[in-house]
């Protein structure tokens, strides 16, 4: 049976409105606190969600938004800044709130490669908040988990930052270009995700999500110039510049890349398992790039999902 009061926790980023749409389609009641209501707008014309201003980190708030739900789905993370306090910290306060609260089901993303020994603070803190959630969830807080590649879509920040950069410079030095990835589609994400709340056997299980193909970092590069038709020339970097490249970049606003994201990109963010057969099959990126890219596919979904037009 579907858990009809969802709280969900990274709403407002570009994975968090994939699920809230996912969740909405299936008349989930979804709530999404944000610091700021202005981050959500866009989330404001779905059925059946509320956005409401609140600092998750605090305790008390957590609490209290936490009690007033049947389960909650932790989208919660980010790719520099307080790793312990986002990744560690925040798992194992949610998973606390949750059995405080009497919430007997979370979903929790983490990432390939997470592990308490990787090679990266960001891997390292990854595997260290699956550990926390696991050891407080001991029983007593049903927990599925999932483990996505790098996650494209029409407001990612990866293939969409790369088809930005490839229009303006006509020359592209490209750190670690042999780097390996398996990219997966955010709408196949978010139906993992939803899916799980009605499938008791993905219970205690740890998933990776994964899409059908592996690219290096330069073949994702080349196919984002096809794509957008860009001139655009790419020039592989070696381990030194790379690691230079990062160490300049990680100091400018943005922050393109750091090293911390390099010694991620040390280990192939790639899956010996499969996309999960239970929540079907994913998309390859080919067949759904090139139309939000080109300007195809836009916001309007949600004001169709209000009338009851998408499916």
């Amino acid at each position: 049976m579907q858990p009809k009061n969802i709280l969900l926790l990274g709403g407002s980023g570009f994975i968090g409105g994939a699920v809230a749409e996912a969740l909405a389609r299936r008349g989930a009641f979804v709530t999404v606190p944000t610091r700021r209501r202005e981050r959500a707008k866009h989330l404001l014309p779905l059925p059946a969600c509320e956005v409401v201003e609140a600092d998750v980190f605090d305790r008390a708030a957590l609490d209290e938004l936490v009690c007033r739900h049947d389960a909650v789905i932790n989208l919660l993370g980010i790719l520099h800044g307080d790793f312990e306090k986002v990744h560690v910290m925040f798992a194992r306060m949610l998973a606390e709130a949750c059995v405080r609260g009497g919430v007997k089901r979370l979903i929790h993303m983490s990432a390939l490669n997470a592990n308490i020994n990787g090679p990266s603070e960001y891997l390292r803190s990854r595997g260290r908040g699956e550990a926390a959630v696991w050891e407080i969830a001991n029983n007593r807080l049903a927990v599925t988990m999932f483990r996505p590649s790098v996650v494209f879509g029409e407001q990612d920040r990866f293939l969409n930052m790369f088809a930005s950069l490839v229009k303006k410079f006509p020359l592209l030095p490209l750190g670690t270009p042999d780097a390996q990835f398996q990219v997966v589609w955010v709408e196949d994400v978010a139906r993992a995700i939803v899916t799980t709340l009605t499938l008791p056997e993905t219970i205690g299980k740890t998933y990776p999500l994964v899409g059908p193909r592996v690219y290096t970092l330069r073949a994702l590069l080349e196919f984002v110039i096809a794509v957008t038709g860009a001139h655009c020339k790419i020039i592989g970097l070696g381990d030194g510049l790379s690691a230079l490249q990062a160490s300049v970049f990680e100091h400018l606003p943005g922050k393109l890349i750091t090293r911390d994201n390099l010694a991620s990109m040390s280990l192939p963010n790639t899956s010996a398992e499969p996309f999960p057969a239970i929540f079907g099959a994913p998309a390859a990126m080919e067949a759904v790039v090139p139309g939000y890219m080109n300007g195809h596919v836009g916001r309007t979904r949600y004001a169709q999902l209000r009338q009851g037009i998408v499916k």
